[in-house]
């Protein structure tokens, strides 16, 4: 094990591929412009039919043998404690920026920034379950109906709600090329512990910087480890999740 975080603790000392700008404004719209403003890194024939068939398999093994319980064990408890629905859908930019609709576990009381205003530390928006969700990131667990809709990746670069993309997208050059591949539940950054509020550029620039490594360097051995380093990092680092 002391192998894999030292593997991990070379790629975050790595040279950087990204460059702060200054404040502009650009079209990330249509992915005509987008393939033209960056560069073309996807994963072969190949590579794909490797990734998808572990995504699809460790998705539906989950999904009958433990999902199917604790699914709607969850889900009644989110309806007896709030009013709204069980899950909560927000649109986020896929592979070649294409939009979706990421699903999640409703933590939050309704609200009308739900979509524009990150969760914070004490945000009085979030409900009592949905803090335990939250910083157990079982929240996240409805994902997986999208990894087997084709929409995301169990491991991949994470997406970002897409208000957030845009003012990301125009601090940081290159941004959008975490976009070459699958968004995925979690990715190279979760597993170095980038998780939850993004709270200044030091955050978010460390993000992308390890995206863009997974996205040159991806490998079915990768995608492995970086299932082990998310789970460590989970148990011993649980203060960035709230």
């Amino acid at each position: 094990m002391p192998n894999l975080w030292n593997d991990l603790n070379k790629i975050t000392n790595m040279p950087s591929t990204i460059t702060e700008r200054k404040q502009v404004v650009k079209s990330i719209n249509t992915k005509e412009k987008y393939l033209k403003i960056f560069p073309v890194a996807m994963f072969d024939e190949s590579q794909q039919m490797i990734k998808r068939i572990f995504d699809v398999t460790l998705s539906l093994g989950l999904t009958v043998f433990v999902f199917s319980w604790l699914f709607p064990l969850i889900g009644i408890i989110i309806k007896l404690t709030s009013t709204g629905p069980v899950f909560f859908q927000q649109l986020r930019h896929g592979k070649d920026n294409v939009p979706f609709f990421c699903y999640k576990f409703r933590t939050m009381y309704i609200n009308d920034q739900a979509d524009t205003k990150q969760a914070t530390k004490d945000d009085p928006r979030i409900t009592w379950i949905g803090k335990f969700l939250r910083k157990s990131s079982m929240d996240e667990l409805p994902q997986f109906l999208n990894v087997i809709k084709g929409e995301m990746s169990i491991v991949g670069p994470r997406p970002h709600a897409m208000p957030m993309n845009y003012k990301f997208s125009a601090e940081i050059d290159n941004f959008m090329f975490r976009h070459t591949v699958k968004p995925g539940i979690t990715g190279l950054a979760q597993a170095k512990g980038f998780r939850g509020e993004t709270k200044d550029f030091y955050d978010i620039y460390s993000r992308c910087k390890l995206d863009i490594f997974y996205v040159n360097n991806w490998s079915p051995m990768l995608d492995i480890k970086i299932i082990v380093w998310t789970v460590f990092s989970m148990l011993l680092d649980k203060g960035k999740a709230y």
